[in-house]
């Protein structure tokens, strides 16, 4: 995943120190060229050719778990895995959707849906293994698709779904207009991400879900979408895969949603509008049906964690966490150039060469009094199932895993005057965080597109909602030369061209300054968390502290 302000900054290094209080920081003149060139070469390398874009599964993913453990190890490291390996086997269920053709009855006439351009269907439904047939479900206008009780708001109250396909808008009910503030106004909760869209869907019994795409609410292009689900599909091992996964998970552009509403004798604009109230009713789509046919074949895999620890020397049994995704969507479908290799540079070659950075820094200096665990988390593109895996199966003890940060998507263009927080006012690191880039000469921006939801996209989000606080924050809304419009021009380009498509490749034009800076950034935060004894915590009202706070006693 990446963020549209992109990461930057100045440098900070911090003296180790025990005790309670904050030890005195030291700022060094700068990011080395040495550490610049040190950080393109891994960036490089991750996101060659020959590394097939780091797909799961696949020889890429061999080749990377290879150069990563390679320089843990060079750094002092030693494997975190399990048994003295490097690595922690991941089981997933892999997904192969082919011939699929779908089409919509309506009014008399047939909507022809064909895969990556009207319709994105997909499936992580093991049942069906074989040629499946999906023919004249019922249609349900199911609004935005969500059931949250503390909310009094339920878009599926008198109606059943069972055995229809539902066709659902993407992100909250206040995406459109803020001031209702059911759902945190422009700020995206769970409820408006894709995959609690297909979860609710699952719970409710339907037989599959149309998520209508719009780029603004999405946050992403039809492009994002068609690259990242018409390939294959991965999933972790369930007990009870049909309680929680439908036969049909897609994505409809909102043209066809438009025409198909029309041709009902409906209209788009009008329901959408409706649907922003509590008191919303789902609309069965009057004469429409969906039919679909696909062959699938799925098959178990098994792809891997990366994990490497400096163990602490006084409190080697708490952990402070520094985590990304090493995958990426792999080979997929060429591009109008021809490229299918889907390099995955910036997302997330970037974080990943951050790990083997932080592992450099620790390694070169007196070892810590917590210990450092880095993990490079597998399948996030797949929907952060490497960290939901370790969050349900942990290495280290998540009540004594002091605190952690994610790196998702970083820097390529140089120092900014800020860095940003996504997911603004969870936890007590952001005063932290405040407190070192003040030593950088640098301010702390909120979250600059809440309302895209970008909390919920990365892989500090599964270990967050096991009470682990995470801090998130890597970018910046001004570079220091060229000031908030050169950020927003990089980041409107990149998403439209690069983010989940083949043009995302490394680049010796890069200005990686403000990549090195907020990776001192967090190492300098890490290492004061690591030689004393404070405990961050979740702020009061945040969903996540209850649960960190069931374990509080362990943390005396």
């Amino acid at each position: 995943m990446f963020r549209s302000t992109l990461a930057c900054g100045a440098v900070l290094m911090l003296a180790a120190c025990g005790g309670a209080a904050a030890p005195e920081a030291v700022t060094p003149a700068g990011p080395t060229p040495t550490q610049t060139a040190t950080l393109s070469e891994s960036v490089r390398v991750l996101s060659s050719d020959e590394f097939e874009g780091r797909g799961i599964g696949t020889e890429g993913e061999r080749r990377t778990i290879e150069y990563v453990s390679r320089q843990f190890a060079a750094a002092g490291f030693e494997p975190g895995g399990p048994n003295g390996s490097w690595v922690q086997p991941v089981t997933l269920r892999r997904f192969n959707m082919g011939g699929a053709e779908a089409s919509i009855s309506v009014g008399g006439r047939m909507l022809r849906l064909d895969q990556g351009e009207e319709i994105v269907m997909s499936t992580r439904l093991p049942d069906g293994d074989g040629h499946v047939e999906l023919g004249n479900l019922p249609m349900v206008f199911v609004g935005y698709g969500t059931n949250a009780p503390e909310r009094n708001w339920n878009d599926f109250d008198g109606v059943d779904v069972r055995g229809k396909i539902i066709v659902v808008l993407i992100n909250d009910a206040d995406f459109e207009d803020p001031s209702l503030n059911t759902f945190n106004g422009r700020a995206m909760t769970y409820y408006g991400r894709w995959t609690y869209k297909y979860e609710e869907a699952a719970r409710q019994g339907a037989a599959g879900v149309l998520i209508v795409h719009e780029d603004a609410p999405a946050s992403y292009g039809w492009n994002t979408v068609r690259n990242s689900w018409t390939g294959p599909q991965f999933d972790i091992e369930r007990a009870n895969p049909a309680s929680e996964r439908t036969a049909l998970e897609a994505w409809i552009t909102r043209d066809t949603a438009v025409e198909l509403f029309r041709q009902a004798g409906l209209d788009f604009e009008t329901l959408k509008a409706q649907a922003r109230s509590p008191n919303f009713q789902a609309v069965e789509i009057p004469g429409a049906t969906f039919d679909a046919s696909y062959d699938l074949t799925s098959d178990t895999i098994e792809t891997a964690n990366i994990v490497g620890r400096l163990p602490g020397t006084t409190h080697a049994n708490e952990t402070v966490l520094y985590t990304a995704h090493w995958d990426h969507i792999g080979i997929g479908e060429p591009d109008a150039n021809g490229d299918a290799i889907f390099n995955g540079a910036v997302d997330n070659a970037t974080g990943t060469a951050a790990l083997i950075e932080l592992a450099r820094l620790y390694g070169s200096g007196p070892r810590p009094e917590r210990s450092i665990v880095l993990i490079g988390f597998t399948a996030e593109e797949s929907g952060l199932l490497g960290s939901e895996f370790y969050a349900a199966n942990p290495l280290y003890d998540p009540a004594l895993t002091v605190a952690g940060f994610n790196m998702d998507g970083m820097n390529v263009l140089g120092r900014m005057t800020d860095v940003s927080v996504t997911g603004s006012g969870y936890s007590s690191l952001e005063l932290d965080l405040a407190r070192h880039a003040a030593l950088q000469g640098r301010t702390v921006s909120a979250d600059t597109e809440p309302q895209a939801g970008y909390y919920f996209r990365s892989d500090h989000f599964p270990l967050a909602k096991r009470g682990i606080p995470m801090l998130y924050a890597d970018g910046g809304t001004a570079l220091r030369i060229g000031g908030a419009a050169a950020v927003e021009a990089a980041s409107a380009d990149y998403r439209a061209h690069r983010y989940h498509q083949a043009d995302d490749e490394w680049s010796a034009d890069w200005n990686l300054e403000g990549m090195a800076e907020d990776i001192m950034l967090l190492y300098g935060m890490g290492l004061e968390i690591a030689n004393n004894r404070v405990w961050p915590t979740w702020n009061e009202g945040t969903e996540f502290r209850p649960v960190r706070d069931r374990t509080a006693a362990r943390r005396q």
